[in-house]
């Protein structure tokens, strides 16, 4: 199936490791021109190489932190200025931060929404600007499941991911009309370097990944923890034209373990 990407123009944000650059090697594959932001440059210059070993193709990468409101124009201006337009935009920049209520300071709540949610919201608000000249396009949310349904001591990264999927369904209300499409998807337990670290290899290092994976507390009816391209694959399809009626809409990417739809 062609997905429609040749000639198209797409920003992932977060893009130097994990869903980011799982979801840019696909567009890449894919016939999209892309650029990937990160904030280490280090990090993103290997993202960059390793982009180009593995497909032949380059990326830009631009350095930008979307907490930062000039960073998130200047990451839509760089990529315009570089290819002439911008079709597809990817808000995937996030890290986990989760707390418990008492714990979680003013400062770490600052910290996560400027990155999560106003990061989304000021690379869009540039973004939008480049869509409606080319008679729309496509923004895709990450956000998580944990949004729907929070554990215990989640914050503030469950309400932030909250306000993520309500800013995707207003978004897309407001923005149909100019045939931008808006979608979120909702991330549960995908295989990332945080996981390996902080899950895996502090709890369970006896154990192979295959079988920490497959361990039955988890809770996760497909009976795995998922892995970023199965993930990105998803993100991938809401930003193609064959997603082309879709909009507004949620999607869980958690092996059936949310409770909420």
């Amino acid at each position: 199936m062609d997905l429609g990407f040749k000639g198209k123009v797409a920003i992932i944000t977060g893009g130097s490791k994990g869903i980011g650059y799982e979801t840019a090697c696909q567009l890449v594959k894919e016939g999209a021109k892309v650029a990937i932001c990160g904030r280490g440059e280090e990090a993103l210059n290997k993202a960059v190489q390793s982009i180009y070993a593995s497909t032949g193709e380059k990326v830009l990468g631009i350095q930008a932190d979307v907490s930062k409101k000039d960073d998130c124009i200047k990451l839509i201006d760089e990529t315009v200025a570089h290819f002439g337009s911008l079709h597809i935009l990817i808000n995937n920049a996030g890290t986990s931060s989760a707390y418990s209520f008492e714990d979680a300071t003013e400062e770490i709540w600052e910290d996560d929404i400027s990155l999560k949610l106003f990061g989304a919201i000021h690379c869009s608000r540039e973004a939008v600007k480049h869509m409606k000249t080319n008679s729309g396009g496509s923004i895709v949310n990450i956000t998580a499941v944990i949004g729907k349904s929070p554990p215990v001591s989640s914050l503030p990264t469950s309400a932030t991911r909250a306000a993520g999927i309500a800013l995707t369904k207003a978004m897309s209300r407001d923005l149909g009309k100019y045939s931008i499409r808006i979608n979120t998807v909702c991330i549960g337990l995908i295989r990332s370097s945080q996981i390996e670290e902080k899950k895996w290899k502090k709890t369970a290092s006896h154990l192979t990944w295959e079988e920490f994976s497959r361990d039955p507390n988890h809770d996760i009816p497909l009976g795995r923890i998922g892995e970023t391209s199965e993930a990105a694959k998803v993100i991938v399809f809401l930003a193609s034209d064959a997603a082309s009626y879709v909009s507004g809409t949620s999607v869980n990417v958690d092996g059936g373990k949310g409770a909420v739809d």
